[in-house]
């Protein structure tokens, strides 16, 4: 269909500190497939298809950290192929400064058919590790 839309072109995200988010969202983009693209003073690229995922340390940056919980963006998603890939990604998570969200009802925390880890780095910033339906839990 002309003018469809195909997925988005790029997300940009706004850290405190380009080497930590490159130290944990790299990692986990790396893990995921992502490629780095582009790297300036301020920022780093990853690509994944025909989308990019962009971390800038932009001058305007507020200090504070990012706030899920207050108006604006609350999580990244992004697809993994299995239970087996979220689990490992999910318990290597910690060693590159990520913590696991609600582990009291991990994976979970989605409701009973939505299975899932949902990571928040050093900065507040949530990504959710999604398990396509009908793969198998651990």
């Amino acid at each position: 269909m002309p003018g469809a839309a195909r997925g988005p072109a790029h997300l940009e995200v706004w850290v405190e500190d380009l080497d930590r988010a490159r130290h944990s969202l790299g990692w986990l983009l790396g893990e995921l497939g992502w490629v780095e693209y582009q790297r300036w003073s301020r920022g780093i690229s990853w690509r994944h298809g025909g989308t990019h995922l962009i971390a800038e340390h932009s001058p305007a940056v507020r200090p504070g950290g990012h706030d899920r919980l207050r108006p604006g963006m609350n999580h990244l998603a992004l697809r993994v192929p299995d239970a087996e890939e979220m689990h490992r990604l999910a318990e290597r998570a910690g060693t590159r400064g990520w913590r696991l969200l609600f582990p009291e009802v991990h994976p979970y925390a989605g409701g009973p058919m939505h299975l899932a880890a949902y990571l928040e780095d050093p900065d507040g910033v949530e990504v959710e590790l999604v398990v396509d339906p009908g793969r198998t839990a651990r």
